[in-house]
């Protein structure tokens, strides 16, 4: 919601201010200067990245208005989910968890949470972790130093997107400039015979080329790249809350100081009180 907010008072305070000096927005109006400034920088964007990159940051751009995968509650989803894990693996022994990780569709306690089934990333994360805890061959300095390995290279991944995109945004101040170049070599060949009148239009049009290039960069194009890796950020925080709780469990917290440890990583937005969690826990509804 706010990134569509905030464009509307880019373009509204860019454009209207336009319009206030008396201007007509016709003037801005040329869509060869669009073509070479946007296909240019498109191409570009094509040339330098592979196609997995490409469509995430497609992807990405597209979701950047739903806001955060994981809000306050999913996360207590996701922790009440870790809990119940932790619960039966203390209770039945470690081996108890293998037959829900090797068919998480199946098992009785993911089917308790399928906002979190949904995320195939998340599924996966959690069960290859548990994969690693019921083998039994590792110790916890062992475990939190592969899953920090993991975590590192599902950070890299997740911001190739909004990367590649800030690169785009680098880049339309220049494609604006060939725009403003390619404007001014035709006016010049067109010079000889025509009117002061024209001349200034083709001018103009010129001008709007540096002016497209920029405003889309650094009103449009930027603040996009800014929100997707803000965005990435954030839904990455989820997967350390995982970490931390299994590493606790592992290294001999009981599952509810396990989960506490996972609720410290939390940004304040997003995290619940203990009281809160601790009655999510035992199954009651806290008070409002």
């Amino acid at each position: 919601m706010f990134a569509i907010i905030g464009t509307l008072v880019v373009l509204g305070s860019v454009i209207g201010g336009f319009l206030m000096g008396g201007s007509s927005i016709l003037l801005l109006w040329h869509p060869l200067e669009i073509v070479v400034i946007i296909g240019g920088a498109l191409g570009a964007f094509l040339i330098s990245n592979p196609f997995k990159v490409v469509k995430s940051a497609f992807t990405g751009a597209l979701g950047v208005a739903k806001g955060s995968r994981y809000g306050r509650a999913e996360y207590i989803l996701l922790l009440k989910l870790v809990y119940d894990i932790l619960v039966m693996a203390r209770k039945e022994g470690v081996l108890a968890i293998e037959r829900h990780i090797e068919d998480p569709d199946k098992s009785d306690i993911f089917k308790k949470y399928p906002a979190i089934q949904a995320d195939h990333h998340m599924m996966e994360f959690i069960t290859d972790c548990l994969r690693l805890i019921s083998g039994g061959n590792l110790d916890p300095h062992e475990l939190e130093s592969l899953l920090e390995y993991e975590l590192e290279t599902h950070h890299k991944e997740s911001a190739e997107p909004s990367h590649a995109v800030q690169r785009v945004a680098d880049a339309l101040p220049g494609f604006g400039i060939v725009a403003a170049v390619l404007g001014i070599v035709s006016t010049m060949a067109a010079i000889e015979g025509s009117s002061t009148a024209e001349i200034g239009h083709r001018v103009g049009a010129a001008l709007v080329g540096t002016f497209l290039g920029i405003l889309v960069a650094y009103g449009l194009v930027g603040p996009i790249a800014a929100a997707m890796e803000h965005k990435a950020h954030e839904e990455s925080k989820a997967f350390e809350v995982v970490k931390m709780a299994l590493v606790a469990s592992v290294r001999g917290y009981p599952p509810p100081v396990a989960v506490e440890f996972a609720r410290k990583l939390l940004f304040s937005g997003v995290r619940p009180n203990f009281k809160d969690l601790e009655q999510e826990l035992r199954g009651k509804k806290p008070a409002v």
